[in-house]
Parts: structure tokens; sequence; C-alpha cells
């Protein structure tokens, strides 16, 4: 059992990246979809599907390089853990790396980037952040 099932998502996802592989498989979550999903829509991973051949459903997800063999992710970190919690009001989440870096934001509006959070004008619990 895991005790942080966001940090193993993310994990896996580096893991993988560093690995070059193809595809990801991890356990299924409606948090962890979400977080896959953002991830997606930002250009970080090419795309995933929620497979439920075994007992316990797993999502597949297929990372992105660029032409060189190089992936896209060169950093992807967990912010918040379940000892730390971090939050960030509206006014804190200013962009980061030149805006070049993506941070995924638990809102009372439920997950979404930070440039998101800040169109909305609204902070929350910041989950992890991916450039």
């Amino acid at each position: 059992m895991h005790s942080d099932p966001i940090a193993d998502l993310l994990t896996r996802i580096r893991n993988g990246a560093q690995a070059h592989l193809v595809t990801v498989d991890i356990p299924h979550s409606k948090i962890k979809v979400e977080i896959v999903k953002i991830l997606e829509a930002e250009g970080y991973i090419t795309g995933h599907e929620i497979s439920t051949e075994t007992k316990f459903p797993t999502i597949r997800v297929t990372l992105r390089y660029d032409n060189k063999r190089k992936s896209l992710i060169n950093h992807i970190a967990r912010v918040s853990k379940p000892g730390l919690r971090v939050y960030k009001p509206v006014s804190d989440l200013k962009p980061i790396r030149s805006g070049l870096s993506t941070r995924i934001v638990s809102t009372s509006a439920g997950l979404m980037t930070d440039r998101e959070a800040r169109k909305r004008n609204i902070g929350g619990e910041v989950i992890c952040e991916v450039y």
C-alpha cells in the first residue's frame, strides 16, 4: 500500500520518461485521472486510457518525446505532501520559470493549472510542479 498515491503517479511517470518507455501503467483513482488529463492538456504526455481488463483498473499513460527522443518532462515533483501541505493564495501563485513551468493546484473548483487558478482568482493546495 502506498501512503501517497499522487507521489507514486509522479514517480512512475518520471521513471518511465527516464527509461524512455512508450507507456506507463498506474493504478486508477479519480484524482490521478484528473492530474493525467491536465498533463495531457498541457502537452507533457501524448494521451491516456483507462484499462479495466484486470480486477483493479489502471491508467495507461502514453509519454511524449521530442524528435531526438528526449522526454518533454524535465522535472516533475510533488510539492504538497501528506506530512506538509502547501496552500497558496492566488497572490502567491505567480508564474515560475518565466511561465514555462506548470503547477497543478487543487482548488474549491477542482484541479487546475496555476494559470487557470490565477485567471479565476482562486488559490488552493499546490499538488505538483512540472517543467
